[in-house]
C-alpha cells in the first residue's frame, strides 16, 4: 500500500490556501502536518480524505495486489473536530452504522463494536444514547469508528483535543498497532499521538511567499 499526494492544490473562495504540495506514504508510515492557523492544515487533509475538491493535483492509493491507482478517499478514515455521531441514537447504533456504511477495505477485517468499544476503554455501555455520554466519552466512541471499519489510511485534526492524558495515551496506542499493522496515518496534531519518527510537512500560507511558490 502506498498513498501519493501530487501538487495538490486548494482555494477557499477566491484564495489560493495551498499550491503544488506532493508527498508520498508507505505501509507504516505517518506524516505530520504543522503551521500556524489559517495556513491549510484542515483543507488539505479533507482533500486527501476526498471531502473538498482540490484546485489540482490527485491525491491516490496503489495497492501491491492491484496495478491501477485508485482514489484515496476509497482507504480513507476520517477523523476530524466533529464526532460525527448522532445523539439521539445509541453509541451500537451509531458504530453499526458506521461499521455498514463503510465497510472493509483491503485485507484487514475491521473490529465488532464491542471489541472497538473495549479498545477506547468504555465497554458495556454501547446501549446508552450518544447523548448521554459525557464529551470525554463521546470523543473516544468518535475514535472507535477507526475500528469498526477496517481502512487502511487514517486522516486525524486534532483528535485529542480537549482530551486528558489517560485518552492520550489509550490513542497513541490505537495508533501505533495501526501503524504496526501496516496502517498509515497523516495527523495535524500537537501530540505524540504514536507517530515517532513520522516525517513533516509545515504548511507556511503566502502572506511571505509568491504565488509560484509551494506552500
Amino acid at each position: 500500500m502506498r498513498l501519493v499526494c501530487e501538487n495538490l492544490s486548494a482555494r477557499r473562495g477566491d484564495d489560493l490556501i495551498f499550491l503544488n504540495i506532493s508527498f508520498t506514504l508507505a505501509a507504516g508510515e505517518a506524516m505530520i502536518l504543522t503551521g500556524r492557523n489559517g495556513t491549510g492544515k484542515s483543507t488539505l487533509l479533507r482533500v486527501v480524505a476526498g471531502l473538498l475538491a482540490p484546485e489540482s493535483g490527485r491525491a491516490v492509493c496503489f495497492v501491491a495486489a492491484e496495478s491501477e491507482e485508485r482514489p484515496a478517499r476509497e482507504f480513507s478514515h476520517y477523523l476530524g473536530h466533529r464526532n460525527g455521531m448522532k445523539r439521539e441514537l445509541t453509541v451500537f447504533e451509531n458504530l453499526t452504522f458506521w461499521k455498514s456504511y463503510l465497510g472493509d477495505v483491503g485485507e484487514g477485517r475491521g473490529m465488532s463494536v464491542e471489541a472497538a468499544a473495549e479498545a477506547v476503554d468504555l465497554a458495556g455501555i454501547t446501549h446508552l444514547p450518544y447523548g448521554y455520554l459525557s464529551a470525554g466519552q463521546q470523543r473516544r466512541f468518535a475514535m472507535a469508528r477507526l475500528l469498526v471499519a477496517h481502512r487502511p489510511v487514517w486522516i486525524l485534526d486534532e483528535p485529542t483535543a480537549a482530551l486528558d492524558r489517560r485518552a492520550d495515551a489509550m490513542f497513541e496506542d490505537l495508533v501505533r498497532g495501526h501503524r504496526d499493522a501496516g496502517g498509515i496515518v497523516i495527523a495535524a496534531t500537537h501530540h505524540p499521538l504514536g507517530l515517532e519518527g513520522a516525517q513533516g510537512l509545515e504548511l507556511t500560507g503566502f502572506d511571505f511567499a509568491d504565488d509560484e511558490d509551494a506552500a
